[in-house]
């Protein structure tokens, strides 16, 4: 662009700080000392370098920016006012609000132009790593000819709340590895955090570190405008690399009283010292919210200088479809989610027959869906052979390789599963990604994001009881079904064979709105014969009755997964000695509720009294559907180490103790 004389860019930058001090003050909360040191940099960036389209926020070959360092949002939501974003002055002035579009952190379903929900720090870090990745397959794909419909940048400012959480280094060892190159990250280096100096608990050499993960690293004073568009240049160029550039800041920027302090960090600056420091600055104290016509005028210049790139993009993807139709006609496909009508069908003839273990069925069936949803990329903590990850018929993607759709996050749940949040954000993918159930804890704060933002991820989570044997309680997951089944918006699925678990990965597909998880078992499960019993199609209904018995029934058993054959097997017993049962297989809550309550009734059967769930985890939960009388076969202590079969006898998993626990119930 045109160089602004450096008055006018000043002011523009000093805008952009004084709007973040007015949003903090007039709401009385927020984080102003950040945005006021990292001014400079989204100048430089926006201005000089970032590729963005206010009138097509969903411009897919935008680059995207993260602010990692979510706390200091009211940066983020300045620069989107000022581009020309759909977030006005009024929004502005609502910041932290009820309803508003500008909340305490980003929250990429409140306005357009915030890419992604940050808050817990290290997350944006480590999300941008998964938008790498997917910018990376996409590329390689569709970058044919001299077509070149990919081309996003990764941007993202980070800060060193970021850089202390473990999942910034599970991720940054991981972009290094693959040579991420169109990842670029400014770290605010302002020395300080809450506590007070950042030397009271983060000393190591994070230039050295990054260093070591194979990142290019660059130093700069954070406020050297021509600095840090030098940096930023070199970044760009360095494609073989991901790229830190490591600012020197200085938080709150320009306070006579409270730059390089801890106590700008998390509270407003207080009306004196806002005003302090805008007289010191030479800005005006009123009115608040300013921006100087001259100022607009400068953003409003750069705005118009990007549509030529617009316009070329959008020219790229004309030639695309008109020179290669087929490829156009993928790349909808994978950006519509668009999959065959037969799905369903096609899952299920690709699911095993007879006796297996659900976590074997759930690969079978990733052959199929594999070939069925162009889009879908994954792979495992380095467990892909326990948890059935790998797709058979396609390469690894590694930096030599990015058409590859397996992914090897190696030992790394954290990052894999924002990760995945950024493949997902990116588009044009469906991510998912396998480990072992217990290992959820690992994940959780990613999947948590994933669910609060509405991603489509996948979680393939295997071993799934404590009849996974003979590794013992440390691996056993007890009150980790329980515990995912309260997230709001996860979609659990314990499926009970291989045709339950086909319909589980056709619904995940169809799934756009949120994440799903399966658990799945280490062990193999008896057949179910469906000849005899319901349709496995049910499961798209949350619970279905599997097997019922003439007329209404006297006893109702519900259970999920593994438990299922055992319920069945308790069953045959029962109606041995002249019981009528009913048994219902729920593999999945959140589906169930979603069906209309005639339906649940019919399948809970609203008038019998005698309910009993099975489930080898936690009992908490089954009561909303047993009663406040009913019967839960759960665990609610470990596990222990032994051969599943002598674990399950002993904590009485067989039909002859669900039996005899049965019959010694009173409703």
């Amino acid at each position: 662009m045109a160089q602004a004389d450096t008055e006018l860019e000043q002011r523009a930058v000093n805008t952009i700080r004084f709007l973040a001090v007015d949003m903090v003050q007039k709401a009385n909360s927020g984080h102003p000392g950040m945005p006021m040191g990292c001014a400079d940099f989204a100048y430089v960036l926006w201005m000089k370098f970032l590729r963005f389209n206010p009138a097509d926020p969903e411009w897919p070959d935008r680059d995207r920016f993260l602010l990692s360092a979510g706390h200091g949002s009211a940066l983020l939501y300045a620069m989107l006012h000022l581009t020309g974003y759909d977030l006005s002055i009024e929004d502005l002035k609502n910041f932290r609000q009820l309803h508003s579009k500008t909340p305490g952190h980003p929250e990429c379903h409140c306005a357009c132009g915030i890419e992604t929900t940050t808050g817990p720090l290290g997350q944006g870090f480590a999300t941008g790593v998964g938008m790498a990745i997917a910018a990376k397959h996409l590329g390689a794909l569709f970058n044919v000819d001299g077509h070149e419909p990919v081309g996003s940048r990764i941007f993202g400012i980070c800060s060193d709340g970021d850089l202390m959480e473990g999942v910034a280094s599970e991720a940054a060892s991981l972009a290094g590895h693959l040579g991420l190159g169109n990842i670029i990250y400014f770290y605010d280096d302002n020395h300080i955090s809450i506590d007070g100096p950042t030397g009271l608990s983060f000393t190591e050499d994070r230039a050295k570190r990054f260093e070591a993960h194979g990142w290019h690293v660059r130093k700069v004073d954070g406020h050297d405008r021509a600095a840090i568009a030098e940096a930023l240049e070199a970044a760009i160029a360095e494609t073989g690399r991901p790229s830190i550039i490591m600012g020197r800041t200085h938080i709150a920027y320009g306070s006579p009283n409270k730059q390089d302090k801890s106590s700008s960090h998390g509270a407003p600056l207080g009306e004196d010292e806002v005003r302090a420091t805008k007289e010191n600055l030479g800005w005006p104290v009123e009115p608040a919210f300013l921006v100087p016509g001259d100022v607009k005028s400068l953003f409003d210049s750069r705005i118009e200088e990007l549509k030529p790139a617009y316009g070329s993009w959008q020219k790229t993807v004309e030639e695309l479809r008109e020179t290669k139709p087929e490829l156009a006609k993928l790349w909808d496909t994978m950006h519509d989610k668009v999959f065959p009508s037969d799905l369903e069908a096609q899952l299920l003839a690709a699911a095993p027959d007879g006796e297996v273990a659900t976590r074997k069925a759930s690969g079978k069936v990733l052959q199929a869906a594999a070939q069925l949803a162009p889009g879908l990329i994954g792979g495992s903590a380095d467990l892909t052979p326990s948890n059935n990850t790998f797709l058979n018929d396609y390469p690894v993607f590694m930096k030599e390789t990015p058409l590859g759709r397996n992914l090897h996050f190696g030992v790394r749940e954290h990052a894999m599963g924002a990760a995945l949040n950024g493949m997902a954000l990116y588009g044009g993918v469906i991510p998912y990604a396998g480990t072992f159930l217990v290992f959820a804890d690992y994940m959780r704060p990613a999947m948590r994001l994933a669910a609060l933002c509405g991603i489509q991820a996948v979680y393939v989570f295997t071993h799934d009881s404590v009849f996974l044997g003979e590794d013992g309680p440390t691996h056993q997951p007890v009150e980790h079904v329980a515990s995912l089944r309260a997230m709001p918006n996860l979609t659990v699925i314990r499926p009970a064979d291989g045709p339950e678990t086909a319909y589980a990965w056709s619904y995940a597909l169809r799934r756009k709105d949120g994440p799903t998880a399966f658990m799945l078992t280490r062990q193999k499960l008896p057949a179910i014969d469906r000849g005899k019993n319901a349709s496995a199609e049910g499961l798209l209904r949350g619970a279905y009755v599997l097997s019922d018995c003439e007329g209404e029934p006297d006893t109702v058993i519900m259970a999920s997964g593994s438990e299922v054959a055992l319920a069945l097997a308790a069953k045959e017993t029962l109606e041995g000695q002249g019981g009528k049962v009913r048994v219902v297989s729920m593999p999945s809550w959140e589906i169930f509720e979603q069906q209309d309550k005639a339906y649940r009734d019919s399948v809970l059967a609203a008038g019998c009294q005698r309910r009993v769930a099975i489930e080898a985890g936690a009992s908490m939960g089954w009561e909303r559907y047993v009663g406040e009388k009913g019967l839960v076969l759960g665990i609610n202590d470990f596990g222990m180490s032994a051969p599943y079969k002598e674990i399950a006898r002993e904590l009485g998993f067989t039909p002859e103790a669900v039996v005899k626990r049965i019959l010694s119930y009173k409703s």
